[in-house]
């Protein structure tokens, strides 16, 4: 199998490489800054620079022909403000999956976030706000498309050990968190089983090993 994974350096990205390398897999991460190259390369990855936000149609779909599956794991990150949220995080979404249709990819994950498909707190920030605003539109814009998609919805985020155990499942999930290296077992193990087409899930930290909750959607 052949995975593209755009936002490759980012920390969810580079966990899914190195499992994905584990499994034999043929993975490009798709990268804004030549620097971040060699982080890939160890992960097992072989980086191409391309930046979403400022790449045409025809690059992202040439970077991605002969694949059979894209990640979206890009996003504006902590610190950026609300044009980055849409530009990144909605804008980027849209335009590999668009890219992903030409290049006839028929696979395509998407990282999104709990709180998207919902009304943010009136009293959160207007980046935040943005942020839930721009994974919505995400969210609605793949479900339109003639893609083989999955949707996935972490909890809050942490840098702790990957445990194996989650609770995985449509919405809604009771909020929680969960590690980084979950999020990535969990979207290899639907990567290699093909489950979770056309399912938007919510996933945190639970009772059920990776590979028996993927196996029960």
């Amino acid at each position: 199998m052949r995975v593209v994974i755009a936002g490759g350096h980012g920390k969810i990205a580079l966990r899914l490489t190195g499992l994905l390398h584990e499994r034999g897999t043929e993975v490009l991460g798709l990268v804004r800054k030549p620097e971040h190259a060699p982080a890939l390369e160890a992960a097992g990855a072989h980086p191409i620079e391309l930046d979403l936000e400022h790449s045409s149609r025809a690059e992202i779909t040439e970077a991605l022909r002969s694949s059979e599956a894209v990640v979206f794991a890009a996003g504006a990150g902590a610190g950026s403000g609300v044009e980055r949220k849409y530009t990144v995080d909605r804008d980027g979404s849209v335009s590999l999956a668009a890219a992903a249709e030409d290049a006839g990819v028929p696979r395509f994950l998407q990282i999104s976030t709990m709180g998207a498909g919902r009304s943010p707190d009136p009293d959160s920030g207007e980046v935040w706000k943005a942020y839930i605003d721009a994974k919505t539109s995400a969210e609605q814009d793949l479900r339109s498309r003639e893609l083989d998609w999955t949707i996935l919805r972490p909890g809050a985020l942490t840098d702790a050990p990957g445990s194996g155990l989650v609770a995985l499942s449509s919405p809604p999930v009771p909020r929680g968190r969960v590690s980084r290296q979950d999020v990535a077992a969990v979207l290899a193990e639907l990567l290699a089983t093909h489950r979770g087409s056309a399912r938007t899930l919510e996933l945190t930290e639970g009772d059920t090993p990776v590979p028996e909750a993927v196996a029960a959607l």
